[in-house]
């Protein structure tokens, strides 16, 4: 008697989602308010494992309460670079306590790769773009292997590099395919304010002394009223983004014979 033929197990190892399923979110949730949109994606898991990444910033209360309210138990990644203000440490652990979140996951920068390539710790001040590669683009890459979706707090007026993007996106850091979800991009500073007040949320302590952009203590500066609210990160470089929202972040490396100048 001839033995059955066993089945194959395939993997797959296609995009987790490709642009067609983030244009039909997109078109499904047309016009529909923040929370109840963002409970059903939740609840009903149409974005698979997601996780909101948050720098504990300026507005970073207004979507952690937002998860909060529809799962506290969402996981919430947070950066530490080990160059963060103390204000911002001291805030994280405010909210994460008032808002009851249960799944903080705090990712740290390879050890090895720190002793490797920033040993002094000053490679922000002559490489930016290299030193978030290693402190954030890369850890966060990592963390993020075990996620369908990362829930963003990026708003259109923050930035013209953020100035039309949509509630869902493809993901286009790395060939995973996973979606990317943007809860605030078509809110409007006042909607932001007017939420921080109806909900009685703690501002950021830095806020107040001129900084409503906050991300690393060394690349974060004052800005101006009336100037581009991230306009102070990373002042004197062409430099807008961190990286872990655009493609093509480098590994790190300097080129060859490169003198850095302090």
């Amino acid at each position: 008697m001839t033995a059955p033929i066993r089945k194959v197990d395939l993997l797959d190892t296609g995009p987790r989602f490709t642009a067609a399923d983030a244009a039909r979110l997109n078109a499904r949730f047309a016009g529909a308010a923040t929370g109840d949109w963002l409970a059903t994606v939740l609840r009903e898991g149409l974005v698979g494992r997601a996780a909101a990444v948050s720098s504990f910033g300026a507005e970073s209360a207004v979507l952690l309460h937002l998860v909060a309210q529809i799962d506290p138990g969402t996981a919430v990644l947070f950066l530490d670079t080990g160059k963060h203000f103390a204000e911002t440490l001291a805030y994280r652990d405010r909210l994460v306590a008032q808002l009851g979140l249960t799944n903080l996951q705090v990712l740290v920068p390879d050890p090895e790769t720190m002793a490797r390539r920033d040993a002094n710790g000053l490679r922000w001040s002559y490489d930016p773009d290299g030193c978030c590669e290693i402190r954030k683009v890369a850890p966060l890459a990592a963390a993020m292997a075990g996620f369908d979706a990362s829930i963003t707090g990026r708003k259109a007026f923050q930035a013209a590099t953020r100035a039309n993007l949509p509630r869902f996106e493809i993901d286009t850091t790395d060939a995973a395919g996973r979606l990317k979800v943007n809860p605030l991009i078509d809110w409007t500073a006042e909607d932001v304010a007017a939420y921080f007040a109806a909900h009685d949320l703690p501002a950021h302590p830095l806020v107040a002394q001129g900084y409503p952009s906050i991300g690393c203590s060394p690349c974060t500066s004052k800005v101006a009223p009336g100037e581009d609210p991230r306009s102070g990160r990373w002042k004197g470089w062409d430099k807008t983004e961190c990286g872990i929202h655009v493609p093509g972040a480098g590994d790190g490396e300097l080129p060859p014979g490169f003198d850095p100048v302090f």
